[in-house]
């Protein structure tokens, strides 16, 4: 192919780029349209990534995730002080709370995504600050590098390559996983509920399942299987995703789907207390009204889960159409394969500061990481006002380390980095389906606080949460959905 042989020679012999991953990216591309499939050999001798940061410049952060944690972290960071780098298989944050929602049309799903641009311009803009659409597969502490590859969908996209960034600061914020205690089947037919994916699943099989147990022919038996939808979960996820969808089949499946309206069904399994985190009062009255909207709430624990049913520890059978498992969240397989110090739990061991102590230039943050046990500091639980808190606090802190000039790779080893990370809890809130909701303003389980429930509770909880969406632009979403659902119902076309 003689034009793809002199685009070559002509892209190695202009000028070269300020940075070496743009040509090799370029040449890695076009190689997906020669014959012979293969890079040249000038291609591959070129360094795959962005290399080191030379004292004249700007010193590099390399943020590992785009959740709670890393966003905020981003936002708060000077990019006049730093470039910086993002890594992230997804190129928006997700608005985690509001998630539930999603899933029966209450809110669209473009309402709880934000882009990572909007979150902090610099990355699309300033010249030494990227978001690369990849996953990290190795940290080297030694070297100050991290492996990472690309991200690819569909049969027809590009294979993906592999590249390294080199780093002055390293901030690990990927998350976890959703935790499956090693049960068969968990992850072969249930649906998870922490992206916006797994909310465009659970909402397409819950309204084709709706369509086709309204087919003829369809038995008895098989359209109470297709219509009962089990939660394995009594967190505030599991809670809330139970609610509001008791609350679209009272008051949109009732209207809409009047042929099959008496077999749809919700089932919530927890294997101990729902809401255990909330006060005994919150509790009772969450029991009660997720009971009186017609949830059925079953204690016990899951110990085989097979594609139309799951089995309890007791023997018992509960068949399903549609499975949401909302159990708590534990280390990734990422998190697991690092050498570095681990937590109780299998989180990343942090000290008072969220650096990981035994290397340079390291911190981590959110769901992934958890204080050591020398700290005399407990593993804070794995909620959104944790990580955030803590990425506001690491941004000052990096701020302040560039500012006193150790922001380049090994010169903030000695610095004083002043006063540790403390967290002080706000609260915690739930709602239970239409107009209820839960507020629990202790600090703790056992410290005496403000806890209310009923309407003034979910108009504390829409109010709070509608202040808390990242940008004016969603948030002006967010309530013109609220507000088309209230006075048109819910959207139920199936896309």
């Amino acid at each position: 192919m003689f034009w793809y042989r002199n685009l070559i020679k002509l892209s190695t012999s202009a000028t070269k780029p300020k940075n070496p991953i743009t040509t090799n990216l370029l040449l890695n591309s076009l190689a997906h349209f020669s014959t012979a499939n293969q890079v040249p050999a000038a291609a591959a001798a070129q360094p795959s990534g962005l290399g080191p940061t030379k004292p004249n410049e700007k010193p590099r952060v390399v943020v590992l995730g785009s959740g709670w944690a890393g966003c905020r972290l981003m936002k708060g960071l000077d990019p006049s002080l730093y470039d910086i780098v993002c890594v992230s298989p997804r190129n928006h944050m997700v608005f985690t709370p509001l998630l539930a929602s999603t899933c029966v049309g209450t809110l669209e799903f473009r309402s709880v995504a934000e882009p990572i641009a909007r979150i902090q311009p610099s990355i699309s803009s300033a010249p030494g600050s990227y978001f690369f659409l990849a996953n990290c597969t190795g940290v080297d502490t030694e070297s100050h590098e991290v492996l990472c590859e690309t991200v690819t969908e569909g049969a027809d996209s590009l294979d993906p390559w592999k590249f390294k960034i080199s780093y002055d600061k390293l901030v690990i914020a990927s998350g976890a996983q959703a935790s499956t205690f090693g049960i068969h089947g968990v992850k072969e037919h249930a649906t998870f509920l922490r992206e916006v994916h797994h909310a465009q699943e659970i909402r397409r099989k819950l309204l084709l399942n709706l369509m086709l147990s309204d087919v003829p022919g369809i038995s008895e038996e098989e359209k109470q299987r297709l219509l009962h939808c089990v939660v394995v979960g009594g967190g505030p996820t599991g809670v809330e995703f139970s609610g509001e969808l008791s609350d679209f089949i009272r008051r949109d499946v009732h209207q809409r789907y009047t042929h099959v309206k008496d077999y749809i069904n919700v089932t919530l399994i927890e294997a101990n207390e729902i809401l255990s985190s909330f006060d005994d009062r919150l509790r009772r009255y969450a029991i009660k009204q997720l009971t009186k909207s017609g949830v059925r709430l079953v204690r016990g624990i899951v110990k085989d889960v097979k594609p139309q049913n799951l089995i309890l520890s007791d023997g018992s059978e509960v068949p399903y159409g549609l499975l949401v498992w909302s159990t708590g969240v534990g280390p990734s397989p990422f998190v697991n394969s690092l050498g570095l110090p681990k937590s109780p739990g299998g989180r990343i061991g942090i000290d008072e500061w969220l650096r990981v102590p035994s290397v340079q230039d390291v911190f981590s943050i959110g769901d992934c990481s958890g204080f050591l046990e020398g700290t005399g500091k407990p593993v804070l639980p794995a909620l959104a006002q944790v990580a955030e808190r803590q990425g506001k606090y690491l941004a000052n802190l990096l701020n302040q380390i560039s500012k006193d000039g150790g922001g380049h790779a090994n010169r903030a080893k000695d610095m004083d980095f002043g006063d540790p990370f403390e967290y002080k809890h706000l609260g915690s809130m739930a709602t239970v389906g239409r107009f209820k909701a839960l507020v629990d303003l202790r600090q703790s389980k056992e410290a005496k606080g403000i806890s209310l429930a009923g309407f003034v509770s979910w108009f504390i909880w829409r109010s709070a949460y509608l202040t808390r969406v990242v940008s004016w632009r969603n948030r002006f979403y967010v309530a013109i959905n609220w507000l088309t659902t209230f006075v048109f119902g819910r959207d139920i076309s199936r896309i």
